[in-house]
């Protein structure tokens, strides 16, 4: 799935398969709990959260990988260190295998984020 055609978050779960769902509903979690004060939308087809009207954070279930969104570019700098050796792109951490999900690393990225506002990419 690379696009989702799903009205919300809760639609756009039932999609994804049995493999992924699990992980992907953790990340739901976790952002639902760190991200207190964003909106969870459905944007790109894709589940996002959003702060006064700028989204922030968002993840997908791609084809082959998990991708989880970071569009705070001093977020991404601040854990430079950490997020080394991640497949990564500008803004885009993948993960292969639900199971190579590293929730801990997940749950700081959104703790930095939701600690104050900046500048999205």
């Amino acid at each position: 799935m690379v696009r989702s055609e799903a009205g919300d978050v809760d639609g756009y779960l039932a999609e994804v398969s049995e493999e992924r769902r699990a992980a992907l509903a953790e990340v739901r979690r976790l952002c639902r709990a760190e991200l207190v004060g964003f909106a969870e939308v459905m944007a790109y087809g894709m589940p996002a959260y959003e702060r006064d009207g700028a989204c922030e954070i968002a993840f997908a279930c791609q084809k082959r990988y998990i991708s989880f969104y970071l569009m705070r570019g001093d977020v991404r700098e601040a854990f430079e260190e950490r997020l080394a050796g991640h497949d990564m792109g500008k803004g885009c951490l993948r993960f292969r295998k639900p199971e190579s999900v590293d929730f801990d690393l997940l749950r700081d990225l959104l703790r930095a984020t939701a600690a104050r506002p900046g500048t999205v990419c």
